[in-house]
């Protein structure tokens, strides 16, 4: 059996306990507004999809480009997400069904394994809830344009190995007249990663240490 099962099945396991929270989605923050006391009343709850999936015998993960459409998260690397419908049954549905809208993925080709820490946005005053998943196979796309420019897939390794953390300076369509230098994942083709998509590539990195006790 290929060893990345073994991997997902202890994720599944490992997302049922406790988990390093805020001080493991800290590692890489780069907020350009200053987090609150707590969490807003009027925060618009939301929830993504890191979902994780099997490329040439080694664990992937999806990201995409979001289309240059000048809202707060403009152009970002990020997971398949949004915002909490009245008409789903809870923020796993919101996840699964975004990524369908987003990227055509089918809710029935993802096995929910967990989720991970909620992560406030203050710059969009979202509450994010983030879902890890697993698909079987590489997922078929067909993706809305209105929302998304294209897709990332990124092998898990690569994504979480040190040489792939750096600091960098961006630009928030929020603030577009600042340039901030912030805590960032950078890919082998430049691409940067920040901002709360990072925060939680950050926890589920800390979360995949534990396994084996040793670095992937």
């Amino acid at each position: 059996m290929p060893e990345y099962k073994d991997k997902i099945e202890w994720l599944r396991e490992r997302l049922t306990h406790s988990l390093p929270g805020r001080s493991a989605q800290e590692r890489m923050m780069g907020r350009i507004v200053t987090m609150p006391v707590k969490v807003p009343e009027n925060a618009r709850p939301s929830a993504v999809l890191c979902l994780l999936f099997p490329l040439n015998e080694e664990l992937h993960v999806l990201l995409m480009k979001r289309r240059e459409d000048k809202t707060a998260h403009n152009g970002q690397v990020s997971f398949p997400g949004g915002s909490y419908d009245a008409e789903d049954a809870d923020f796993r549905a919101t996840a699964l069904r975004e990524a369908q809208e987003e990227l055509g993925i089918m809710s029935s080709e993802v096995d929910i394994l967990g989720a991970l820490t909620p992560l406030y946005i203050p710059v969009s005053n979202f509450n994010v809830y983030p879902y890890v998943g697993f698909a079987k196979n590489r997922p078929s796309y067909n993706l809305s344009h209105n929302e998304v420019s294209y897709t990332i897939e990124v092998p898990l390794s690569n994504l979480l190995h040190a040489d792939r953390k750096t600091i960098a300076d961006v630009i928030s369509p929020a603030r577009p007249g600042i340039i901030r230098k912030v805590n960032a994942y950078k890919l082998e083709d430049e691409t940067i990663i920040w901002g709360a998509t990072a925060m939680i590539i950050s926890e589920l990195e800390v979360v995949l240490g534990e396994y084996k006790n040793q670095p992937l």
